[in-house]
């Protein structure tokens, strides 16, 4: 933990230098690694979460390497969705400071995601796990993970987020997107639009395959359905209809995430069929996977009786796109004026985050992580009045702005590490555990 802290936990320093002199130093360990690298602006957990669903049901390994973890380190390497444990963290983590220490020296210091992300990678390939899904971290072109080439791509959509490092535009996003694809990739992606363009053309470039989800594409899926136990969605696919399927993620916007996971799920069974290693997943598995689907910290309820409240609707939600999916999810699922505890990081769009939540007419509480990196509370009700005219309350902590906060479910947004610091309190887990 100290070893990682130290280099600072919201550190960035795009760029692919450092950690492939990292993965060098190692031997290589990601060349060993087969899946999907999935990137996206939003949805990359969930699609991350059905798809490893779906595999497991098949009777299959997978490991993830979700970001960023929301309570434990240990998060960010899991087996067949379970963390690995606190003695095996300490030691993958161990088994990689010499090299950090020698890329250090020439290089300067790898940033802690980079540490983690060579940690995670190495230990997964050590473990012989025979499926990986990796989520990408930021943008896609320079971030860490974009040293793995594992055979599949996926991209979830195109939006605006993170446009100081990744462009003001949709295409100059997708582009930053789109550099995960590599040469004989299989790809699958759901974007659309100017997001969608640089995609396509990345693809062309690099001689990859591209199986598109949405209306009037080859994998589309219709939302029959949604309720506080999930969605019931059918899904047309180039290879037939596969109605009434069950996904165990709550709000509307899954029904696309899930077309992005079957087209996935057929890009892994073709790579695998390719490299002479079968991945076979029955009609059973791909339901049984979906209905069993979880995410924690999207759309996720939680029982407050820990801390003397009701129940917890978490979210992290930290983009205009993002927060116009849980408006129009609460909304769906007959939500009223609801009670939001709200934190956010600088360089987010907090303005249009807030316009996207306000049909929900919430009852804001504003606050923080314990974090430099933080927006104050106080800013953050002087926006919102700016923009509504209304007044909201401020806590100087979360777990003050939870006792401060009235009605079932109380929802927790804005930043995923808000999400992970309330999960945290309500679950009664640390960072250390």
């Amino acid at each position: 933990m100290a070893a990682l802290t130290e280099r600072g936990r919201f550190g960035i320093n795009m760029g692919l230098e450092r950690v492939a002199r990292l993965m060098a130093e190692l031997d290589n360990p990601q060349r060993a690694l087969r899946g999907a690298l999935i990137g996206g602006t939003n949805g990359k957990g969930s699609v991350v979460a059905m798809t490893r669903s779906v595999l497991f049901a098949a009777g299959l390994t997978v490991g993830t390497m979700p970001k960023p973890h929301l309570v434990s380190y240990r998060e960010r390497v899991a087996v067949n969705g379970e963390p690995i444990s606190t003695d095996d963290f300490a030691a993958a983590v161990a088994r990689v400071l010499p090299a950090v220490d020698r890329v250090a020296a020439e290089l300067g210091p790898p940033t802690e995601f980079e540490v983690l992300t060579a940690a995670a990678i190495a230990e997964l390939a050590r473990r012989g796990v025979p499926l990986v899904l990796v989520e990408v971290g930021l943008g896609g072109r320079l971030d860490a993970t974009n040293v793995l080439d594992l055979g599949v791509a996926a991209i979830t959509n195109v939006q605006k987020d993170h446009e100081v490092v990744l462009g003001s535009t949709l295409r100059a996003i997708g582009a930053e997107k789109a550099a995960i694809i590599k040469p004989g990739n299989l790809a699958a992606t759901g974007a659309n639009g100017r997001g969608l363009t640089p995609i396509v053309d990345r693809c062309a470039e690099v001689g990859a395959s591209l199986r598109r989800s949405g209306p009037g594409r080859a994998y589309q899926a219709q939302l029959r359905h949604q309720g506080w136990d999930g969605i019931v969605v059918d899904v047309t696919t180039p290879a037939g209809n596969l109605t009434d399927l069950h996904i165990g993620l709550l709000g509307g916007h899954q029904a696309q995430n899930g077309a992005v996971a079957v087209a996935l799920l057929d890009a892994i069974r073709e790579d695998g069929a390719r490299r002479g290693s079968p991945v076979e997943v029955s009609a059973a598995a791909l339901r049984q996977g979906l209905s069993t689907a979880r995410w924690p910290g999207r759309l996720e309820m939680l029982d407050g009786s820990r801390l003397g409240l009701g129940r917890v609707l978490l979210d992290g939600a930290h983009n205009p796109a993002g927060a116009a999916a849980l408006t129009s999810s609460l909304r769906a699922l007959g939500m009223r004026r609801p009670t939001v505890v709200f934190g956010a990081m600088r360089g987010k769009n907090v303005p249009d985050i807030l316009r996207a939540l306000a049909p929900l007419r919430p009852r804001f509480v504003f606050t923080r992580v314990d974090d430099p990196g933080a927006h104050d509370p106080a800013a953050l009700a002087r926006a919102w009045r700016r923009i509504t005219g209304n007044t909201a309350a401020v806590a100087p902590t979360p777990l003050d702005a939870l006792r401060r906060s009235t009605g079932d479910p109380i929802v927790v947004a804005g930043s995923l590490y808000l999400v992970g610091a309330v999960r945290g309190l309500l679950t009664g887990t640390t960072e250390a555990d």
